[in-house]
């Protein structure tokens, strides 16, 4: 596959996918868009599993269901860079739905569920690249096919769409008007380039909208990790030491689950805020080169580099289990780990036991890369409805306000964010209270006091 153009539909250990007996509509064949995915074959189980996550979507469901009609991204095309899920297929299949021409690659090498690549592709006609396990150079070559369609909007999940625009500006992006950033580590880099005046568009920070962060990575990422490490391992965690590295949302959800299996969880931080809201939340907090000799599992979920590096791993127990939480697989220093150990063996799906030279075992989950997803299937569509409403009501929302954003990282609107509330709410059979007129004008005066 050449990263010049888009690659046809391959199966990634043979030739070519012969796509003998395309669909038709009215008579007319429907055939598979460009992709590059494992096989087309797949398909029937993809959308069998794309089906069975619909019902727990009701939020984005009622808004495919107007884009349909309205086609508020008629003649957009968007480029993004998502985990491969069920959850991400009703994402992509809305966008379409709403008139865009969507391109979508892995942002994660194993992150991605291959049926619903393949579902996407030959019942959703939309252009795919993404291989489960894919290397370093495919991963990049996908993310050049989906911006190979000169994309107005940039989708991203970790930024690597942005940060491949702006390294390679003459190739890539001339045509984008805007973009969307779903995760903590992608916003990190955003800002980075906007605070050194780089940024060469507006770039919505999807993951700090309300009904993004306070759900999808709090409960989302609590559950999902602990179901990552669960199908791994087959763990009792009640009873254990279990070690959450940062405490943010993610890691506050994290280690609420943790702690609702009965372990005993510590929390390690840098920020001394959270590592107060942690003492204050009834976790035990200390640096991490004294819980290294105490925790039987370890998770970092942190979005920095070099968490877990050669001294803790010297510390650890015998048959410690590390994992990571975070976006990118540079939170857990597996060279260092490597350098320390005298062999290495794949002891189950998702285990990989590095065996040091003093004999110690620690072992590895997931390669370093996200647990939930390499581990598992990543957060329940319950969740992953309010994240993905956020990307398609930020997405129309640029397309109508883009031209009057100057280059920067903007939050999602508010009314987007309690238009979402509102619509999950209904969806859960809940109402609220509404303010009187009393109220509102009580709350809005200063005149009114004791």
């Amino acid at each position: 596959m050449k990263s010049s153009a888009p690659p046809v539909i391959t199966d990634s250990l043979g030739p070519a996918v012969s796509l003998r007996e395309p669909r038709r509509r009215g008579g007319a064949a429907i055939r598979p868009p460009r992709s590059h995915i494992q096989r087309l074959a797949l398909a029937r189980s993809g959308s069998a599993k794309i089906t069975w996550a619909e019902r727990q979507m009701p939020v984005l469901l009622q808004i495919r269901s107007r884009v349909a009609r309205t086609k508020p991204l008629k003649g957009i095309r968007i480029a993004c860079c998502l985990h491969v899920t069920t959850e991400t297929a009703h994402l992509m299949l809305t966008l379409k739905a709403a008139g865009a021409q969507v391109a979508l690659c892995a942002s994660n090498p194993l992150s991605t569920q291959d049926d619903v690549a393949a579902s996407l592709v030959r019942e959703g006609g939309i252009s795919v690249y993404a291989i489960r396990g894919e290397d370093r150079r495919t991963y990049y070559d996908h993310l050049h096919a989906a911006l190979s369609i000169s994309p107005h909007l940039t989708m991203d999940d970790g930024a690597d769409l942005v940060s491949t625009i702006h390294q390679q500006p003459h190739r890539f992006g001339g045509d984008v008007i805007g973009g969307t950033e779903e995760t903590t580590t992608g916003v990190i880099r955003l800002r980075s380039l906007d605070a050194q005046r780089k940024l060469r568009y507006p770039v919505i920070a999807v993951n700090d909208a309300d009904t993004k962060h306070l759900f999808d990575n709090r409960y989302g990422t609590g559950q999902s990790t602990i179901d990552g490490i669960l199908r791994a391992t087959n763990q009792l965690l009640a009873g254990s030491v279990f070690v959450v590295c940062g405490y943010g949302w993610c890691g506050k959800g994290l280690a609420q689950r943790a702690r609702g299996m009965g372990a005993q969880v510590i929390v390690t931080e840098v920020e001394p805020v959270r590592a107060l809201e942690a003492v204050m939340d009834g976790f035990q907090v200390m640096r991490l080169d004294a819980a290294a000799r105490r925790g039987d599992l370890f998770v970092t979920v942190t979005g920095c580099c070099q968490v877990l590096t050669a001294p803790h791993f010297a510390r650890m127990k015998d048959g410690a289990i590390v994992a990571n939480a975070g976006h990118f697989d540079v939170e857990i220093d597996l060279t260092a780990l490597k350098r320390l150990s005298a062999r290495h063996q794949r002891m189950r799906n998702g285990i990989d036991q590095y065996i040091l030279k003093d004999g110690r075992r620690i072992n590895v989950l997931g390669e370093g890369r996200l647990v939930n997803l390499a581990c598992a299937e990543g957060h329940p569509p319950g969740v992953m409805d309010m994240s993905f409403a956020n990307q398609a009501l930020a997405s129309e929302y640029l397309v109508r306000r883009a031209h009057r954003m100057p280059p920067h990282v903007y939050p999602v609107p508010r009314t987007i964010d309690q238009q979402i509330a509102r619509l999950k709410l209904a969806a859960l059979g809940v109402s609220v209270d509404r303010l009187t007129r009393a109220q509102q004008t009580y709350l809005s005066s200063w005149e009114i006091g004791t």
